[in-house]
């Protein structure tokens, strides 16, 4: 499958990643960007690849969802740099990489041989990433974590929920995520750095950081109002009168999002509701009276609240979302659907924008659908090249016509487990 094309964005650059699951992402992202990313597989192929959902529900290292996802637009290679002759090969590619991506345990790289200050001596430009759970040093760093105990370390699972019950957790691994963006992020300041002063660096990311950074308006609320953001389930805690401002209600087929608000940002949007409601015969008088205007944004106390919720509950409960949307544009009430997978997918705006890419897998016999790039670019687009590959499927690529490995040296490597 071919390169990026040119001009891309990070098209003369190189990674290598050895990342797990909790650092994919940073090599998929410089990957979209067009820089050559070399996923480095054991030979028996990363662990990641049995990781569910599968394609069709067929469990297979070649047919995980979450590896085709998070791994596209990667070479890959098989190398056991467990051992010794697979270390000496992964120090001849960092010779002409950019970067290095990984998350072993800290202190792992060093033990291999292969921390930073070893590939600086092999790349003194080489920049080294590693996305660990705590980073690289503090009382945490020898500590294994999973995605629920980095976002309950962070402090987000504690606002995430309803009051009265326990903390839930998002149902696809966030951290993660969060992570790798950072780490993408991250390695390309470095990189921005290097071409300054020609000096690569290491780039320490810690997953339970990246999740804290998700929470600095729950720090503000309490800088601001010495109040304390906690589990409102599809409320608003509201610190100036403690009354909860209902902000997601269903209606006839799903969910909706919307919050009454009074003052200059709200009292165009709250008054066209209450004259929604009332060609729908469902608002009173009072209601009607209401001086919007002179009303800040979270300072109705609750039992104001409460005759106006019981109202709009029952307005929303008549429409479908498409219903509700087209009519809430219509009237200038600002309003949200919350959209399932297949909502986006059919979403018009996305849609429009070309935002779906749609992905050869010959193996599968047939194209996917694939989420498109995070940003558009004018001069240097972003996209995916290609599909995530199959266990060590560029080795003849890398080791032989790029690295000059003879066949046979290849073949003595293969038999050996090292590739």
């Amino acid at each position: 499958m071919p390169l990026a094309p040119r001009p891309a964005l990070l098209a003369p650059y190189r990674a290598l990643d050895l990342t797990d699951v909790q650092g994919y992402l940073c090599g998929r992202i410089l990957g979209d960007m067009g820089c050559d990313v070399i996923k480095v597989e054991p030979p028996a192929g990363d662990p990641g690849r049995m990781r569910p959902p599968f394609y069709h529900d067929t469990p297979d290292n070649e047919r995980s969802l979450y590896w085709m996802t998070y791994n596209a637009n990667k070479r890959g290679v098989t190398l056991d740099v467990e051992r010794p002759e697979g270390r000496a090969l992964f120090k001849r590619l960092v010779d002409a990489a950019d970067f290095v991506i990984e998350s072993f345990p800290p202190g792992h790289m060093e033990k291999l041989g292969l921390g930073y200050w070893e590939l600086q001596k092999v790349n003194p430009g080489v920049v080294l990433t590693s996305v660990t759970p705590f980073g690289q040093d503090g009382p945490y760093r020898d500590y294994k974590a999973t995605d629920i105990v980095n976002i309950a370390l962070s402090g987000v699972l504690y606002v995430t929920g309803d009051r009265d019950r326990p903390p839930v957790r998002v149902s696809f691994a966030q951290s993660y995520l969060h992570a790798g963006a950072e780490a993408a992020a991250a390695s390309l300041f470095a990189h921005y750095w290097r071409e300054i002063t020609g000096d690569g660096q290491h780039v320490d990311v810690s997953i339970q950081e990246s999740m804290v950074w998700t929470l600095m308006n729950v720090q503000q609320a309490w800088d601001m109002s010495r109040s304390i953001v906690h589990r409102e389930g599809s409320a608003r805690y509201l610190p100036a009168t403690g009354a909860r401002l209902q902000q997601h209600w269903p209606c006839a087929d799903g969910y909706v999002s919307f919050v009454v608000m009074g003052g200059s940002e709200g009292v165009r949007s709250t008054r066209a509701m209450v004259a929604w409601l009332d060609e729908e015969g469902l608002a009173s008088e009072a209601m009607k009276s209401v001086p919007w205007e002179e009303i800040g944004f979270g300072t109705q106390p609750q039992e104001e609240l409460d005759k106006l919720h019981g109202p709009i509950g029952k307005l929303l409960l008549r429409y479908t979302k498409k219903e509700l949307y087209t009519q809430a544009v219509r009237r200038g009430v600002i309003f949200g659907p919350v959209n399932t997978a297949r909502d986006i997918l059919e979403d018009p705006q996305l849609q429009a924008r070309g935002f779906w890419q749609q992905v050869e897998h010959p193996d599968l016999g047939k194209t996917v659908t694939y989420p498109g790039p995070f940003i558009k670019m004018s001069a240097t687009p972003l996209g995916i090249w290609r599909r995530a590959p199959r266990v060590g499927e560029h080795n003849e690529d890398v080791y032989e016509r790029e690295l000059g490995l003879s066949r046979h040296e290849i073949d003595a490597l293969r038999t050996a487990r090292v590739v």
